[in-house]
């Protein structure tokens, strides 16, 4: 199954367009067309030219930029799509299928009928389909593209024979080069001596060749499908009570992480949908602060929700789901790992609990934590950033103690660069009574000016004091030598 303009169907599904259209992509330093509808082929344009040169032959072309990402997603989307047709699909390029109809075309009338249906879904759905149909991978590739339809069985040479040598997948030089040579078609090159063609090109070409014709194996490979993180009870008699419901999440979860485990994965993101017999859902989701597949830990954290949920004249089936997945490998769990600093996952399963717990009333947003930031000005060196969403980081590694309380810088009456014997501050007077310091803080100079209503004193140089005063409060001061004046940014304890 090729679909020759598979990017540019995929954008005018959503969006027609009347007349000449293209998807442009960025190569080489320049635009070049991607992708065309038929308006715009009709017009002469063709792919990889540059859209300033496609511009001027067409002055009324439309263009998008193209997103090859979203078309890998879409051509997967056809991929499950076209299970309907046999259970071995596999993605030829990034616009192709290529399937395994062997002992499945009778279900759908026969082949030539199979493949009438594929173009007529294809065409309702706004695609352009060509399909072609072989004993081999090859054969089948190379009639799609150039010759649609049906090789009869053990007739594949004669079917071949007319098409161009392009048709058996060679790269473009390649091919240009085997046209000089006379060439032109399959049926050439199958003729010719096969010696001195493997000295001049290699092996490619014959092997593409081999393949085409069913004398080396090229056999269709589906791909793996992704794990489905789901499961289901349908219940012979609806139930309304709390407890049950609970029971029914116990059971839904242990399945459910049987799954988890075996992909070596933990889920983030929970929703519980149960299923009333009015047929209304209610849907309780639970976010997690950490990867978790451990059934008695995530049980205790829906309860809450279910008691909330309304089961109105009862309740007769439960889905459970996990909605968002992440990594989490199995682990050693004891001594080797608290050895090495990991701990044994018994405090940090406690501090995830109880994000969880917290989380699921107030938001999981709304627990942060701090983390260092590259920086060596005081209010600078640290962010704050989500705790269930960020790893904790041991990385605070201070040149020199730092107090526990840290303020914006606030003035106190001092003269002179010297610490001050006697000061006021916060309408406190306050004696010296030891110093420690000075310790030379220079601005970042590279970065913009921190805003803020103390600004004047980020512009320059710091020198930073601890003050041990004989009332008993140890503070951190510094003074700006390019604007003398005192400020205390912190207190120890």
């Amino acid at each position: 199954m090729w679909f020759p303009r598979l990017a540019s169907d995929r954008v005018l599904r959503a969006r027609p367009v009347d007349g000449p259209f293209a998807l442009t992509l960025r190569q080489a330093n320049a635009e070049r067309l991607h992708c065309l509808n038929a308006a715009a082929e009709a017009e002469g344009l063709h792919r990889a030219m540059a859209l300033a040169d496609a511009r001027a032959f067409c002055p009324g072309l439309l263009s998008a930029p193209a997103d090859p990402a979203r078309e890998a997603r879409f051509l997967e989307t056809l991929r499950r799509w076209a299970l309907r047709y046999c259970p071995w699909v596999g993605v030829d390029g990034p616009d192709g299928l290529v399937l395994d109809v062997s002992g499945a075309s009778h279900l759908h009338g026969g082949e030539a009928a199979m493949m009438r249906d594929m173009e007529t879904r294809a065409a309702r759905a706004g695609l352009a389909l060509r399909c072609g149909l072989a004993d081999t991978r090859g054969a089948a590739w190379a009639l799609a593209r150039h010759a649609p339809g049906i090789a009869p069985s053990g007739e594949t040479r004669a079917a071949l024979g007319p098409l161009p040598i392009a048709a058996l997948r060679l790269d473009a030089g390649t091919v240009i080069a085997l046209q000089r040579l006379g060439l032109r078609h399959i049926v050439d090159l199958a003729a010719a001596p096969r010696a001195p063609l493997a000295r001049r090109f290699g092996r490619e070409a014959l092997a593409r060749l081999d393949q085409a014709l069913g004398h080396l194996p090229e056999p269709v490979t589906p791909r793996k499908e992704p794990p489905h993180y789901a499961t289901r009870l349908s219940l012979p008699e609806p139930i309304g009570r709390s407890e049950d419901v609970m029971e029914g999440t116990a059971r839904l979860l242990a399945r459910l992480c049987e799954t988890l485990a075996k992909h070596e994965t933990g889920a983030r993101r929970l929703e519980l949908a149960l299923r009333r017999t009015d047929g209304d859902d209610q849907r309780v989701e639970l976010r997690l602060a950490a990867p978790m597949r451990d059934p008695a830990r995530i049980l205790p954290l829906f309860a809450r929700g279910i008691e909330a949920a309304d089961a109105g004249f009862g309740i007769d089936q439960l889905r459970l789901e996990a909605t968002q997945v992440d990594a989490l490998p199995a682990r050693q769990i004891g001594g080797p790992q608290r050895i090495a600093g990991q701990g044994d996952g018994a405090g940090s399963f406690g501090i995830d609990d109880l994000v969880t717990r917290i989380g699921s009333r107030i938001g999981l947003d709304n627990i942060q934590r701090y983390l260092p930031a590259d920086s060596h000005l005081p209010e600078c060196a640290f962010n704050v950033a989500p705790a269930a969403f960020s790893p904790p980081d041991s990385g605070w590694a201070p040149p020199r103690p730092r107090p526990l309380r840290l303020f914006p810088p606030e003035p106190v009456t001092a003269d002179g660069p010297a610490p001050p014997n006697r000061f006021k501050w916060r309408a406190m007077p306050l004696e010296t009574l030891a110093t420690n310091g000075p310790e030379r803080i220079a601005p970042e100079w590279w970065l913009p000016e921190n805003p803020g209503p103390a600004a004047t004193c980020h512009r320059g140089a710091r020198d930073y004091w601890q003050v041990q005063t004989r009332q008993g409060r140890r503070l951190w001061l510094f003074h700006t030598p390019q604007l003398p004046a005192w400020f205390v940014q912190g207190e120890f304890p």
